[in-house]
């Protein structure tokens, strides 16, 4: 299925869920929030959270600033 991650067009398993794509995208980052169509979605959630077509996600990870 075609979702968009951080604004770039991305194919996924049909299935797949958030959980699935932050394992493959985030790149060991631990610490990282996710928004699906603006809405953020909980950690405990991403697991249960199925992506669909034409979804857009945020990916974000912490950065450190001042």
């Amino acid at each position: 299925m075609q979702v968009t991650v951080n604004g770039d067009a991305a194919e996924l398993a049909d299935g797949a869920t958030v959980a699935d794509l932050v394992a493959a995208r985030a790149g060991g980052h631990d610490r990282v929030a996710v928004a699906r169509n603006g809405d953020v979605v909980p950690r405990s959630s991403w697991a249960q959270t199925p992506l669909a077509p034409g979804d857009a996600v945020e990916v974000l990870a912490p950065t450190a600033g001042g």
